[in-house]
């Protein structure tokens, strides 16, 4: 990594001062080298929905080594979460309450999501924050996008411009848990007038809040462009390799109060005691992303773009299970001195290879009237997933490094057609329709992981999964700008959502569950002016069908996610910025919200050693309930000072109570908290570089003990010897603690 990086150090700034010389200024001004993105899907100052840009400064403010998620983490309604507890790894993000399988991710507008579990890892693409232009985060159904259905929000990624000058760029943090980041970033500028190139290399490394929560981080990003008065053309690739430690488990409240840090996975036990940890209990994934992004300007009114793309993903993750039955993992019983052996402790390894292959593209018109687009994509995936067995403990017989246990292929074609546009009807109002149709074809082959007890003879699940479907998602609305700064909107979308691969795997085998819809009605107002700006928006997101974990079995007793009829999301959103003095500036923002199930039933495992009932359950009508995972106020605030180079932001998030499922039962919470975050930076310039930046972040600063994420597991206990006697309901949920006050120190040479 060190000599590719001096390499490429060297490489580009030889090119781009050989060339620097030869650009003419004024050739570079005709081509706007900040609009060759496929941008059909992006919401502007007269779409009528809720949104928020953060541009690449805001960014860089945080960016010393911590996920994307916690870059975005006082945007408006947006919660993160980290396995590790230090935000390096495994992270998630979630808006209005919804997680990461339901906020439509793309980059260029390339979906992101993966289009089997539509959830995005951001660990496979870590650092792609130092290659992003801007992002803009939608609250809500949003504008058509490519890929998975937004059902609570939509994040488009906008990846870096090509700069006219030639530049490079160092960077380093290190920090608590021997956290430390490592970016080179180098440019050519403009070549010949029609050329320009970009590269970024990045190693990200930690090992985490958590016991042995360690993640090592590798990604790059590089591009290519061409450029004429008319044409536009951009090739980019980026990618990333990661080798994390398992923290995928959670603690007891107990644990919570006397070992905070400590890690269940990879646990070693003998006779029920652990006696160590598996040294390679570790997910190891890489994931290469390639674009090809084209914009030709025609007449003049006119404009196409295009964009096609292909993924290639493969990795796997290892652990260590102990106790296991042999016959699972299609391996026979072996005698050995102490008898037959039908259980013992091994390692398996659980792998997948995916390809996804697409392109997107639209037609935009614009007048001083009309900003019209049509556009749709059209991707075709597919996932192997297979599992072997690496090691046995006392197995005598051989063992096939090769043995396959479970293989299946998962299968899918998606696309879509939209027609958009904003009609300019006079005197500051306008008009705002998106139709678009979308059409899914999805397969699942072969066999399971999952041990099927219930068939006859026993045997690994069968998937034969084949499903159709065909959305249609409206949206309207009308935006008005009345006075000068002052603009009013309102609109109601409609969304559709097929089940994850995880809904048809965890689910019953002869039932599938339907597919979901979301009615999103949003209305706001705005008001902007140099140095105050303010905002409210309210919103109603009715779902029919939501599919949630509402506690019931399959038939070998796994929870699964169930269709609930009847749910709703609806709250304000309140935004406020002030430029107090031009060195101080106080942002705020809140999102107060009601989140419920309507007539849910929720269902809990009868537990009694008497009986041996294990997957027997009882049914509990809870009526209406909190959503899990859905807090009624999201608060940020943030002062941020500037004055002769020295900057400083000091952010806090207040969270409310977040129930880990959908009964309402405060023992199965997590606890409302308060956190702060202190970023200071000073920039100045010597006579060898164009800028240099130092500073340092402070996470948690003020030492709070809190917890992010979660989940719980209820069983109902008899009172007496048959079950009219009445039940109570026991839990013993489990969580994610985060990291107590730790800091980043950096610095950034930029040439």
């Amino acid at each position: 990594m060190k000599n590719l990086t001096t390499l490429a150090v060297a490489l580009l700034m030889g090119i781009g001062a050989v060339h620097s010389q030869n650009v003419d200024q004024d050739s570079v001004r005709t081509i706007a080298l900040e609009e060759i993105e496929v941008l059909s899907t992006r919401a502007n100052e007269k779409t009528p929905i809720a949104f928020t840009n953060i541009n690449s400064a805001q960014l860089a403010t945080a960016n010393h080594g911590l996920d994307l998620p916690f870059l975005l983490l006082n945007t408006p309604g947006v919660l993160t979460t980290s396995d590790a507890g230090a935000g390096v790894g495994y992270t998630g993000i979630r808006i209005r309450g919804t997680d990461a399988t339901r906020i439509s991710v793309t980059a260029n507008d390339i979906p992101m999501n993966d289009a089997e579990s539509h959830t995005i890892y951001w660990v496979n693409t870590p650092d792609l924050a130092s290659s992003l232009t801007d992002i803009q985060v939608q609250r809500g159904v949003g504008t058509s996008t490519n890929g998975a259905g937004a059902f609570g929000g939509s994040i488009n990624l906008r990846t870096q411009s090509f700069s006219p000058q030639n530049y490079a760029e160092v960077s380093g943090s290190y920090g608590s848990f021997n956290t430390h980041k490592e970016t080179v970033k180098v440019g050519t500028g403009m070549l010949s007038h029609h050329w320009a190139a970009d590269l970024r290399l990045s190693h990200i490394a930690s090992d985490g809040y958590r016991d042995r929560a360690s993640s090592e981080l590798k990604s790059y990003f590089a591009q290519l462009g061409w450029f004429t008065d008319s044409t536009i053309v951009r090739f980019i690739t980026f990618g990333g390799k990661e080798d994390t430690y398992h923290a995928w488990d959670g603690i007891s409240r107990d644990q919570l109060k006397t070992d905070r840090t400590y890690n269940p996975n990879g646990e070693i036990k003998r006779d029920g005691q652990v006696v160590g940890f598996y040294d390679d209990q570790k997910d190891i994934y890489q994931q290469v992303h390639y674009q090809i992004l084209a914009e030709h300007r025609f007449l003049r009114h006119w404009k196409a773009v295009l964009g096609l793309h292909y993924t290639d993903g493969e990795g796997y993750y290892q652990e260590y299970k102990n106790a296991r039955t042999l016959k699972e993992y299609l391996l026979e019983p072996v005698e050995t001195a102490t008898g037959t052996l039908k259980k013992s402790s091994l390692v398996r390894r659980k792998a997948v290879e995916s390809d996804f292959l697409g392109g997107v593209a639209a037609l935009k018109y614009v007048n001083e009237h009309v900003k019209a687009t049509l556009g749709g994509g059209w991707n075709t995936y597919s996932n192997d997933h297979y599992g072997r067995v690496l090691w046995v403990e006392n197995y005598t017989a051989a063992l096939n490094a090769e043995h396959e246990y479970y293989r299946n292929t998962g299968k899918k074609r998606d696309g879509n057609i939209f027609v958009k546009g904003i009609y300019e009807l006079g005197h500051g109002l306008s008009a705002y329709a998106d139709l678009q149709y979308r059409h899914i074809h999805y397969t699942i082959k072969g066999d399971n992981d999952k041990w099927d007890w219930t068939a006859s003879p026993e045997h690994l699940q069968t998937l034969d999964i084949d499903e159709t479907f065909n959305f249609f998602n409206p949206k309207a609305g009308i935006n008005y700008e009345f006075m000068r700064g002052h603009r009013a909107y309102a609109s109601v979308a409609v969304a559709h959502k097929e089940p994850t691969r995880n809904n048809y795997t965890d689910g019953l085998f002869l039932e599938h569950p339907r597919a979901e819809r979301l009615v999103d009605w949003e209305l706001g107002y705005n008001f902007s002016s140099p140095k105050f700006s303010a905002g409210v928006n309210f919103y109603r997101m009715n779902y029919k069908d939501q599919l949630v974990l509402n506690g019931k079995l399959n038939e070998i007793g796994e929870a699964m996610a169930e269709n609930v009829p009847h749910s709703y999301r609806m709250g304000v959103e309140l935004m406020a910025g002030w430029q107090i003095m031009p060195w101080l500036r106080w942002d705020a923002n809140a999102c107060i919200s009601q989140n419920r199930i309507q007539d849910y039933v929720g269902y809990v495992s009868d537990y009694d050693n008497e009986w041996n009932e294990m997957w027997t359950q009882t049914a509990i009508e809870c009526g209406n309930t909190t959503i899990a995972f859905s807090p009624s106020f999201i608060g940020n605030n943030a002062f941020t000072f500037n004055y002769k180079g020295f900057g400083a932001t000091l952010q806090t998030q207040v969270v409310s109570r977040q129930y880990l499922d959908n009964m309402e039962r405060r023992d199965d919470s997590l606890d409302g908290y308060m956190v702060n975050n202190l970023h200071l930076n000073y920039t100045f310039t010597t006579p060898h570089t164009r800028e240099v930046i130092i500073g340092a972040s402070i996470y948690n600063l003020f030492d709070t003990k809190y917890e992010t994420n979660g989940y719980s597991m209820t069983a109902a206990v008899y009172n007496g010897s048959d079950k009219s006697s009445g039940y109570s309901l026991v839990s013993d949920p489990r969580f994610y603690p985060m990291a107590g006050i730790n800091a980043l120190g950096h610095i950034t040479l930029k040439f």
